[in-house]
């Protein structure tokens, strides 16, 4: 059997493959860029490419084969069988929305959000109802990370600051 080799890249496939390796956060898709390079650049065969990134000799010759077939875009994993996700973009979009808003701006009876109320809530408006770990997953993947709420004790009374330091100050009877 003839031994798969991918020939010398163009400039073009070079920075395209070059892109992928070095912007993707997927390390599957950068060692399967790396077995390429090894390929075309260094002349080396499957399984010394084998040896060089830990994986099995047919793995090797998968991808070299699917790169000469599809080019760069043959390195992405394909769909994998299995349940879609139910969170939809339009759902997620709502959820930002209302997390960023305070819950009085909607008419509702407490100040601040928990997972278990935006869930509710969310519910309520969209019709679609995920868990508590389901919202904060998708706040997680936006860069919001809901806390504990802080309680605070305050008063409408303009001399309550004044009177909740003299509450400190006297001593305990």
């Amino acid at each position: 059997m003839q031994p798969i080799r991918v020939p010398p890249l163009t400039e073009k496939q070079h920075q395209a493959l070059d892109e992928l390796y070095r912007t993707t956060k997927l390390p599957r898709l950068r060692t399967r860029a790396q077995m390429i390079f090894l390929s075309a650049e260094q002349g080396f065969t499957a399984p010394e490419i084998a040896k060089m990134v830990r994986e099995s000799e047919s793995t090797v010759q998968r991808w070299l084969k699917r790169y000469l077939a599809e080019g760069v875009e043959g390195l992405a994993d394909e769909p994998r069988p299995g349940r879609r996700p139910d969170v939809t973009e339009t759902y997620c979009q709502e959820l930002l929305a209302t997390v960023r808003r305070r819950p009085r701006s909607l008419d509702l009876p407490f100040s601040l959000w928990t997972l278990q109320r935006l869930a509710d809530y969310l519910a309520e408006a969209t019709g679609l109802r995920f868990s508590d770990e389901t919202i904060r997953r998708l706040l997680k993947k936006n860069d919001i990370v809901m806390s504990r709420p802080q309680h605070k004790i305050t008063s409408p009374d303009p001399e309550y600051t004044l009177k909740k330091r003299r509450l400190k100050t006297r001593a305990p009877v």
